[in-house]
């Protein structure tokens, strides 16, 4: 699905090639432990009406995350949408990704109804474009999981909408965009992230990881990537996009065997070979962003010189070597960091990249590493 709920977002397509467009249809939670899918709307009884108040998802979250026992979302008409958007006008779109279009819309801080452009709140609302090849699954995983999943590091899905083939879901705007814009843009209206930055988006996301990770369903993320990071206004990171979410292993089975989809660059290579899907997959896609976040490159780029065409096949021969790190780390940050939290950072990428899913850490001790990383002192200011 489209990940651009963002004001920096740029109109286009994710640059990033998708190893699949179809979603396997066993991606959502049983009705037992969530939205039931049974009813007519397919999402459920347990979503709020349009009419109603507060919406739990705009309470304060949880520092430590919660699983809902059942959706508490808003469900809105696509009047409704069409209002909020000013009939979703060409002005009011944030970016334009796989699903479809996101636009910026406006709504009631209380009463979460569609309110007069500029006033209230501001959320993002994504709709599906007919002709795209994602559809109703995705829309549907969507739904079911972050319904659900509360966490301070997850994007907050606040309502949704599906009337006929209108399939639409309304999240919270996320003021600073994607991760992806702030490490690749090269312009002069995006800055480039610093060090202490990177270190904070970097553990805001591995907690949002460790946290689907370690609740009772056992979720496999299955898309991280740095266009799934999304930033508030204080460069808080989230999760977003969880249209290829899937339920984890469970009776003591070791993985689930799916049809393989995600993004080249980011898929483990143990998930590409077999369909083999892990929890500690994740980990490994989690990798290859920390090697994007040290580089400031993309995970695939084909206008690099050949070598480097792959980031994680040029860059990880180097990465045990403290000499060649600084090969590898952005000169945009050059003498924020130290030598050793380089290297630190350098060793745990390393780690979550091994070929063999038990050799990676876990998202919770990818946290505690990051952590220690970023409570070290810089000693010696303008060195690497």
């Amino acid at each position: 699905m489209g990940n651009c709920m963002n004001a920096s977002a740029a109109a286009t397509a994710d640059a990033n090639s998708t190893i699949s467009a179809n979603q396997s249809s066993n991606t959502r939670p049983s009705s037992t432990t969530g939205t039931s899918i049974s009813t007519s709307n397919g999402v459920g009884t347990s979503a709020t009406s349009s009419s109603a108040g507060h919406s739990r998802f705009w309470e304060d979250t949880s520092p430590n995350g919660e699983v809902l026992p059942a959706a508490d979302l808003k469900v809105y008409s696509y009047s409704d949408l069409k209002s909020c958007t000013r009939n979703f006008k060409s002005d009011m779109v944030l970016g334009v990704g796989g699903f479809g279009t996101v636009y910026k819309g406006w709504v009631e801080e209380k009463t979460m109804l569609p309110s007069k452009h500029g006033t209230g709140m501001m959320v993002a609302i994504k709709k599906l474009n007919h002709e795209s090849v994602q559809g109703f699954e995705e829309w549907q995983s969507e739904v079911n999981f972050l319904g659900r999943l509360s966490h301070p590091n997850l994007v907050k899905l606040l309502g949704y909408c599906r009337e006929d083939r209108d399939l639409l879901l309304v999240y919270e705007f996320m003021q600073k965009g994607s991760l992806e814009n702030h490490l690749f843009r090269r312009s002069s209206v995006v800055e480039p992230l610093s060090w202490d930055l990177r270190l904070k988006i970097a553990i805001g996301a591995a907690r949002g990881l460790a946290f689907l990770h370690s609740s009772d369903d056992n979720v496999i993320y299955r898309d991280i990537k740095a266009s799934n990071i999304l930033l508030d206004g204080n460069y808080n990171a989230k999760l977003s996009d969880f249209g290829l979410a899937k339920l984890g292993p469970s009776g003591g089975m070791s993985h689930v065997t799916t049809r393989v989809m995600g993004t080249y660059g980011y898929a483990a290579p143990e998930y590409i070979a077999t369909g083999h899907l892990y929890v500690k997959s994740d980990v490994y896609g989690f990798g290859v962003v920390l090697l994007e976040m040290m580089s400031g490159l993309r995970a695939l780029d084909t206008k690099r010189p050949g070598p480097q065409h792959n980031l994680v096949e040029w860059a990880k021969p180097m990465l045990p070597n403290r000499k060649k790190i600084k090969t590898i780390m952005d000169a945009r940050i050059e003498g924020q960091y130290s030598s050793k939290a380089a290297m630190l950072f350098a060793q745990l990428a390393l780690h979550c990249l091994e070929a063999e899913p038990r050799k990676r850490p876990s998202m919770k001790e990818v946290t505690e590493s990051l952590e220690q990383i970023n409570s070290m002192k810089l000693k010696s200011k303008g060195k690497a």
